[in-house]
């Protein structure tokens, strides 16, 4: 193969991979004003997956971030077109969505609702109507049918060549027939980049290799969750009811039949994710594997052929024109995996898509934000590699993708837990929380109890569940005696040292507690000035600090604690692994905790936000006086040596008090009553310091991370605020993510918490709200099951918002 332009030396960012995501990532790093960035391509471009998919695109997902972003790409394409002279093989009939079951419903209405608060277009349409939009579709057994106008489908080549004319136009270059042979990093920070043809020193590499997302990574010594999968569809001959329409059709998601179906020529095409599934290069995709297929099996998704011909006819008279079996690249939950390597500097991921063309432009537009800018404009931390860690190995990301693979139409439900490649991680307690029948999730890896009742399994689903009732006795328990809750998984951190202080002043925007004993709150402001994180930190020596985070972002944080160097003689040690811990909280945790240690728990000696190192039933143990549920308490911190020590003491001397353990799902409910905010949910780098109420804990007389960043945003008003509300529904509760709007319609804000409140026995949520459109009277509407419901902006937290619980001041007068 003879090149015509030699690589150069040096540029700004390197992607590797010339499918239809690396085309994207270049044209917008080039549209930022990075014209310096190459791309390279080991064959042709859209070499993989990208030559064979199906292209479909649709704007609508669970996910809020995630369904902007896709509507941000579907507007993109004619835009390309536009600019670059490149046609996209853009086809948008619409797309019509149908529900067969409740759920479905109550899913397809949600996402209408978000649709209304973003002006997207996608709407509910009556049978009449659907039947004329296809007129080829069996309507019976639908409950509900929404239509999306600028649903349809793409060409693969046109689009990405459209995006490396777009590139090229910007002064990018790419360069086919190169494969890189080595990503090497160099001490300066900087990487060079190897192929035949030569060498490129770069600050940034970006992998973006698709099916060879796996060797690629493995250049630079690092290994990515995901696997290969073989994925069928077919495309009819001309059917004659088709070609005498004389217009294109929308195309059908019947998500519940298991199957996808749009025009293709004068057919259809069908394709299915089977149960049967089939992986594919589960130990390495081949180096010279480029526009191959595998052999048809069409037998295998035969149950989702006749589950679409009995919903359209004519494709069970249509003769088959050609069958598609090509691989796709699947991560552990089928989102990208995307993002910084947090322990590597200049290399970034953008790997494992699955719907590639309803999402390249979005993906290339926050990848480059995020190289460019240091942050994406959006929250993407499901979409962030770094929700995944060295646990998710390669018999976990089998086991979860094949479980992907075969449930992709399922409804995932918010909170739903999947039994597939679990245990990945467990604690040394977790076999007695079996015995006590506890009901385990997933947390960054570890199995952490939801609640205790065996009886009852665990189920998903939009309205209450069978275990609402258990969890609710878990929280009067815990607000009327006392409840253990197991928070191991919260992220620890020991920084000790002569730079300890200094440096977690460089790190967080709070001032560090300068006595031993003391404790603070405190936020980690992101590049663009929002929440990027918030901490206890407690001071444990005079150069000893603990710092206590979420355990889910313990990888994400990473990336800011590397952004400050440790001073000389300073040590940072993650303790998440080797220290486990419980939270005793309610009105009755002193009475059980004294029974268990000599210490002294009163106000006076053991005051609120203060710690201490106890023994609590010979167990040694960091103790801070706080807690998450709003009650009385003490967070217990020990070692994973003696975590069932302790656990059992803790339950035994609980019994005689009414105590008794506590789940996550408890701890939900516990923690929305008393209006506290959870990163990841209710903090978030979108928002900023003084809309999340977190501008009080910033001292702005001492330097902290990305102070320029705060500083730029911190006299701007408040775009939204986050409030209580109170939600008049009876049998079902805001999850997080369901839009609010004021009584006449207009779009107010969105959920960010929710849960029923058992001390209280109401439906309250955590959301954010226009600041510049709030009711005066409070009066505003939820979306609930996707339908309006009244509901009122409080304007403190309905339980205890005197904070006398956690401080023991007059517990008998608060209600229990």
């Amino acid at each position: 193969m003879t090149h015509a332009k030699p690589l150069p030396s040096h540029a700004q960012a390197v992607v590797i991979g010339g499918g239809v995501i690396g085309c994207s990532i270049l044209y917008h790093l080039a549209k930022l004003g990075w014209s310096d960035v190459v791309l390279l391509e080991r064959s042709e471009l859209t070499s993989g997956s990208t030559w064979h998919a199906a292209a479909n695109i649709h704007g609508l997902h669970d996910s809020t971030n995630i369904s902007r972003l896709q509507h941000y790409t579907m507007q993109l394409y004619k835009e390309l077109e536009a600019e670059t002279g490149q046609s996209c093989g853009v086809f948008q009939p619409g797309s019509l969505y149908l529900a067969q079951t409740d759920a479905r419903v109550h899913q397809l209405r949600l996402q209408e609702a978000k649709a209304r608060r973003y002006g997207m277009n996608f709407h509910e349409v009556s049978r009449d109507e659907a039947e004329r939009l296809h007129p080829l579709v069996n309507f019976d057994g639908v409950q509900c049918i929404m239509f999306e106008p600028d649903g349809g489908n793409v060409d693969p080549s046109g689009v990405t060549n459209a995006y490396a004319v777009g590139a090229r136009q910007r002064g990018a270059e790419i360069h086919r027939f190169t494969p890189v042979t080595g990503t090497e990093a160099q001490p300066d920070g900087t990487w060079i980049v190897r192929t035949e043809r030569g060498d490129i020193r770069t600050p940034w590499v970006i992998n973006a290799a698709g099916l060879w997302a796996r060797e690629v990574a493995a250049l630079a010594g690092l290994t990515l969750p995901l696997i290969p999968t073989e994925h069928q569809y077919f495309v009819t001959e001309t059917i004659a009811e088709v070609a005498a329409l004389g217009r294109r059709l929308p195309s059908v998601a019947d998500r519940d039949g298991e199957y996808y179906l749009r025009q293709e020529g004068q057919g259809l095409l069908v394709g299915a994710y089977e149960r049967d599934m089939r992986f594919w290069a589960e130990d390495g995709t081949p180096l010279g594997f480029g526009h191959e297929l595998f052999a048809d099996d069409l037998d295998r998704i035969e149950d989702n052929i006749l589950r679409a011909i009995d919903r359209v006819p004519v494709v069970g008279e249509a003769g088959i024109k050609r069958v598609i079996n090509g691989p796709m690249i699947w991560s552990p939950d089928s989102s990208a995996l995307m993002g910084p390597v947090p322990e590597m500097r200049g290399y970034f991921c953008c790997c494992g898509i699955i719907p590639g063309f309803s999402q390249s432009g979005g993906l290339g537009r926050l990848a480059a934000e995020w190289i460019v800018e240091g942050e994406p404009s959006l929250d993407l931390f499901g979409w962030d590699m770094a929700r995944f860690g060295h646990w998710a190995g390669k018999d976990f990301t089998r086991a979860r993708v094949a479980d992907q693979y075969a449930n992709r139409f399922k409804i995932h439900f918010p909170g739903e837990e999947r039994s597939a490649g679990r245990p990945a991680r467990t604690r040394p307690a977790y076999a007695i929380q079996q015995d006590m029948g506890a009901v385990f999730g997933l947390n960054y890896g570890w199995e952490h109890p939801l609640y205790f009742d065996a009886t009852t399994p665990d189920s998903a689903g939009f309205t209450r569940q069978p275990w609402f009732d258990s969890v609710g006795r878990e929280a009067r328990i815990l607000r009327e005696h006392a409840g253990i809750i197991d928070i191991s998984n919260f992220a620890k951190y020991r920084i000790a040292g002569p730079g300890a202080e200094d440096w977690l002043n460089a790190v967080f925007a709070n001032r560090m507690p300068t006595r031993v004993g003391r404790s603070c709150l405190t936020p980690l402001i992101g590049k663009r000035g929002g929440v990027a994180g918030d901490f206890t930190v407690t001071r444990l020596g005079a150069q000893e600090f603990w710092v206590i985070g979420s355990g889910m972002a313990e990888r994400y944080h990473t990336r800011f604690f590397h952004d400050v160097p440790l001073p000389e003689g300073t040590s940072f040690d993650s303790l998440t692994d080797s220290m486990c811990g419980f939270n005793v909280a309610g009105p009755r945790a002193r009475d059980l905790l004294a029974r268990l240690t000599n210490a002294d728990l009163s106000n006076a000696a053991f005051p609120f936000f203060r710690s201490q190192r106890i023994t609590v039933a010979g167990v040694e143990c960091v103790a801070l006086r706080v807690s998450f549920t709003g009650d009385l308490g003490w967070e217990l911190h020990c070692a994973a040596t003696d975590q069932v020590t302790l656990y059992s003491a803790l339950l035994e001397a609980g019994r005689a008090l009414g105590a008794g353990p506590v789940g996550s799902r408890a701890l939900m409910s516990l923690r929305v009553e008393k209006g506290y905010g959870s990163w990841g949910r209710d903090y978030s780098p979108e928002y900023w310091p003084q809309e999340s109420g977190l501008d009080g804990l910033i001292c702005a007389d001492k330097e902290f991370l990305n102070k320029a960043a705060w500083l730029a945003i911190r006299n701007t008003p408040p775009r939204e605020q986050m409030v209580m509300l109170e939600i008049d529904v009876d049998d079902a509760d805001a999850q997080g993510g369901e839009p609010v709007f004021l009584p006449d319609g207009t779009p107010l804000g969105q959920v960010s918490s929710g849960a029923y409140g058992y001390a209280l026995q109401k439906s309250l949520a955590i959301a954010y709200v226009s600041a510049a459109r709030r009711p005066a009277d409070g009066l505003v509407q939820v979306a609930i099951l996707g339908r309006p419901h009244t509901a009122r902006v409080l304007n403190h937290a309905p339980f205890d918002p005197e904070g006398a619980r956690l401080r023991d001041r007059a517990l008998a007068d608060m209600p229990s």
